[in-house]
């Protein structure tokens, strides 16, 4: 219910409208009262009515000094002016502050409900169309960010010529013009089951999202990946600021430890983006090896990158050997990860690998805890080791590029088991999440949270999944399924607009419109012309 604050000075007016008003059955709270303007300031700001009533003349401070303060204060509150004087001068002052009505006195409870009732309706339509305003500017954000996925992914990999990047830039309204780009992956704390890490995500990717110098897609369901551009000062205050944003807002969480971002050395063209991120995936690979380094650079990673200066087995990092390792990256790591963290992992061990029994050791190592976990997640051994062609490597010497392909392949192999798994878990929650869509998706309250409640996981988890899996957001998704049944109802019926918008889930005719004509091409009136023609 909306809150009414009311401010007069002669208290048997004051408590007549008070104790008799039905303010309850007009659909408000009675909130509080005041016998002049400066009592009643303090009140106001602390109770945040939705509408304010209030004589015009009063000791103190008067009705319009108080409609003023609270005007340029409180611009949302609506404000009825009662006065005695029927004067044009207060009337034409309290219509230049944007008063929402003037009354004169003696005030009936007749013309006073009927002014609330209006006021209500008002209050209610704009809260509506707020709502739906922000709803529409969050619906973008999610198809933006989805589009500049391919963009993104075509650019690091080196499939798009410089020419063919400035042109899906340019659909994409993306000002990819700059002398200088790098790449940035962070990763923040998610999980499957709550949103307690959700306002985390939320102010990283708020900050990300109000610069011009990044552009942010989600990279994997818990990871995102960001291009940095501009001159090069520009791109390292970015770096540095998305460090410390990223950083500070982790670690303010004493639970918050397994986030991490690595950032690429800064390039001069675009044609160089695929060997930043060469770099930039190369000091992701880090985070398995030392868990404990959180921002992976150029700087911080140095001590493991390309480090080969170890010559003999009394010289190796044991911690570099721990299972916990190896075990990790069986457990999270994504395939495209498995070459650059084998390669930097052993890189790290140094001139221990030119040790035959250190060889066998490692490789052994890693083919038994690969079948530990593979049996873990309910997985034959048996079956699990037919589809490693390199076990018998172990057999007689050992070179560093078989070392190699031995560890890459039985972490693939193991890798790969596993996303097949999750991919099998992921279509089950996935079409539990789409039959509730699909008999849900004309339900004006229908959104990503009660879906992600219907299946029991969180919201971030369900949408991140629903666009890897389903290559459409979940906006996306509900919003073809309601454009589709609007089009079989403006083809087949003669609703009007509004009953149309109402039917396939949305109670605003004017956001049903404008997302028709944004989705469709075309107005609804339109298309229902051009479908009976």
């Amino acid at each position: 219910m909306l809150k009414v604050f009311l401010v007069e000075d002669e208290a048997t007016i004051r408590e007549t409208l008070r104790d008799t008003v039905p303010w309850n059955s007009c659909g408000y709270i009675f909130a509080g009262e005041a016998s002049d303007g400066e009592v009643a300031l303090p009140l106001i700001a602390k109770i945040r009515p939705d509408v304010l009533i209030t004589d015009i003349k009063m000791p103190f401070m008067d009705g319009l000094t108080l409609a003023t303060m609270v005007r340029n204060e409180f611009p949302e509150i609506k404000i009825v002016i009662i006065s005695g004087y029927d004067d044009f001068e207060y009337a034409k002052k309290a219509i230049e502050l944007g008063v929402s009505e003037y009354l004169l006195k003696p005030v009936t409870k007749m013309n006073l409900v009927k002014v609330l009732d209006e006021l209500r309706v008002k209050i209610e339509e704009e809260k509506a169309k707020e709502e739906d305003s922000s709803k529409l500017d969050v619906d973008t954000q999610e198809y933006e960010l989805f589009a500049h996925r391919n963009f993104i992914e075509h650019i690091v990999a080196g499939k798009s010529s410089v020419q063919r990047i400035y042109e899906e830039a340019a659909k994409l309204d993306i000002d990819i013009r700059a002398s200088s780009y790098s790449l940035a992956l962070f990763t923040i704390p998610s999980s499957e089951k709550s949103d307690e890490d959700e306002f985390l995500r939320e102010k990283i990717l708020a900050y990300v999202l109000k610069y011009p110098e990044y552009v942010l897609i989600r990279w994997t369901i818990t990871s995102y990946l960001v291009l940095i551009k501009g001159d090069i000062d520009k791109v390292n205050q970015a770096i540095s600021s998305l460090i410390a944003v990223v950083s500070d807002t982790c670690s303010s969480e004493a639970s918050s430890s397994s986030w991490y971002i690595a950032v690429g050395s800064p390039v001069e063209r675009l044609s160089a983006l695929p060997e930043c991120y060469e770099e930039t995936s190369t000091y992701w690979a880090i985070r398995y090896i030392n868990p404990d380094c959180h921002v992976l650079t150029a700087k911080t990673a140095g001590d493991f990158v390309g480090s080969g200066n170890v010559t003999d087995l009394s010289q190796v990092d044991l911690s570099r050997l721990k299972p916990e390792i190896l075990l990790t990256v069986m457990r999270s790591a994504s395939l495209e990860e498995i070459p650059s963290f084998v390669n930097e992992y052993l890189l790290s061990l140094g001139g221990a690998t030119s040790s035959q029994a250190f060889c066998h050791y490692l490789m052994l190592n890693c083919r038994f805890l690969a079948v530990d976990y593979v049996t873990s997640i309910g997985f034959e051994r048996k079956a699990f080791l037919d589809e490693i062609t390199c076990l018998d490597l172990t057999e007689g010497n050992v070179s560093s590029q078989n070392l190699k392909r031995y560890l890459t392949e039985i972490l693939l192999q193991t890798v790969k088991i596993r996303t097949n798994k999750s991919v099998n878990q992921y279509m089950d929650i996935l079409g539990r999440a789409i039959a509730y869509i699909d008999n849900h998706y004309t339900d004006e309250e229908l959104s990503l949270n009660v879906v992600a409640n219907s299946v029991e996981i969180s919201s971030n988890y369900l949408s991140a999944m629903f666009s890897q899996e389903m290559k459409v957001t979940f906006v996306e998704y509900v919003t073809n399924k309601r454009m589709n049944r609007a089009k079989e109802l403006l083809r087949t019926t003669d609703l009007k607009s509004g009953e149309v918008a109402l039917e396939v889930g949305y109670k605003d005719p004017h956001y049903f419109s404008s997302l028709f004509k944004k989705t469709q091409g075309m107005t609804p009136r339109d298309y229902r012309v051009q479908a009976k023609a």
